[in-house]
């Protein structure tokens, strides 16, 4: 598979990543021969978190005796020394190695969130003497906000930006990959196929192979999955005109109902999680049963059943989003398929 130059790093990764969320659905055993799969296809940038539950160690044992062969990345989403010390740790541990190729702040979506990551002797100070004691190569940042990810580039602190980029999450290409190409940051694209929502995997990657100095990064679970993907390295980038009006046609059907996650909609007035809410289709396809319907996501859902239906949110909606149509939807959803899963987890 050919590489590119993922920004400043300098380091030369496979022109398609692969992304470490849906592989906790697996069995281990599963999971290792999936990740194996899409080495063997060629792919060399694996990404993962340590959030990810057991991602990591399946990664790990997956990569165990050919760890100079590949480009690994994870995140902490901690914002004190203290935790990313403690998720840097963590995640050689499981991954089997001394070192981490790049190592990212995960999910910093707002203004005090990005405040946090850059506070004086704050987390950053660990991750900068991770670099120079050779633990860490480098050091990016992951985000779903648009202006707070701008900001973040302009800072000069972070080597790359993992973002939201698909067909129907378009905006990047007008203003924030020109950016990362000015600063040299390199530019990972999340969601390529839009959490699972875009079922098209040849004109989702299409559209984004456009662009050859964009990673996109795609969760598998499936070995037929990455087969297809990469088969499409082989043939025409160029759309035809028939896959353009089915793109054109898949953008207005998904257009009034698909979140960003930009959280420009906040705050609630009944303190509703939008974004999660909106996004739980997304989760449910990537994540564990168990961890759909318990924990923080079944917190999220169990409050779209507070919505007023007030609109102040869609009025805030910079993408003008039919969101309480959406909340009810993905609130009706919620309560049959816990009922289905309760239901099954008794026999």
């Amino acid at each position: 598979m050919d590489k590119i130059r993922l920004g400043r790093t300098g380091l030369m990764v496979s022109k398609i990543g692969f992304g470490g969320i849906p592989i906790q659905r697996l069995t281990e055993t599963d999971a290792v021969k999936v990740v194996k799969k899409c080495l063997d296809l060629g792919i060399t940038y694996i990404d993962t978190a340590n959030a990810y539950t057991t991602s990591e160690a399946r990664i790990g044992k997956a990569t165990k005796g050919k760890r100079q062969d590949y480009i690994i990345a994870t995140k902490s989403g901690a914002r004190t020394k203290e935790g990313v010390e403690q998720h840097l740790a963590n995640s050689l541990k499981m991954l089997g190695t001394d070192y981490i190729d790049l190592y990212q702040f995960h999910g910093v979506n707002d203004a005090k969130n990005l405040e946090m990551v850059l506070a004086p002797n704050g987390p950053l100070t660990v991750v900068e003497k991770a670099v120079k004691d050779g633990v860490i190569k480098h050091f990016g940042i992951t985000c779903h906000s648009n202006d707070i990810a701008k900001e973040a580039v302009k800072t000069d602190k972070f080597a790359t930006m993992m973002f939201p980029f698909n067909f129907i999450t378009s905006e990047p290409a007008d203003d924030l990959l020109p950016l990362c190409r000015k600063h040299d940051v390199g530019f990972i694209a999340m969601k390529p196929l839009a959490g699972g929502m875009l079922d098209n995997a040849t004109i989702a990657f299409k559209y984004l192979l456009q662009f050859p100095d964009v990673v996109p990064l795609v969760g598998i679970e499936k070995t037929s999955e990455i087969e297809e993907i990469v088969g499409l390295l082989d043939k025409p980038i160029k759309m035809t005109p028939a896959e353009k009006r089915t793109m054109q046609s898949m953008i207005k059907e998904l257009g009034t109902k698909f979140c960003r996650r930009c959280d420009y909609c906040q705050p609630c007035t009944m303190q509703i999680p939008i974004s999660t809410v909106m996004n739980s289709a997304s989760f449910a396809k990537r994540l564990p049963p168990e961890r759909v319907f318990t924990g923080w996501l079944a917190d999220a859902m169990e409050k779209a059943y507070d919505c007023s239906e007030c609109g102040e949110c869609e009025t805030r909606c910079p993408f003008n989003l039919s969101i309480r149509e959406v909340i009810k939807e993905r609130a009706d959803w919620f309560k049959e398929a816990k009922a289905e899963f309760q239901k099954s987890s008794a026999k």
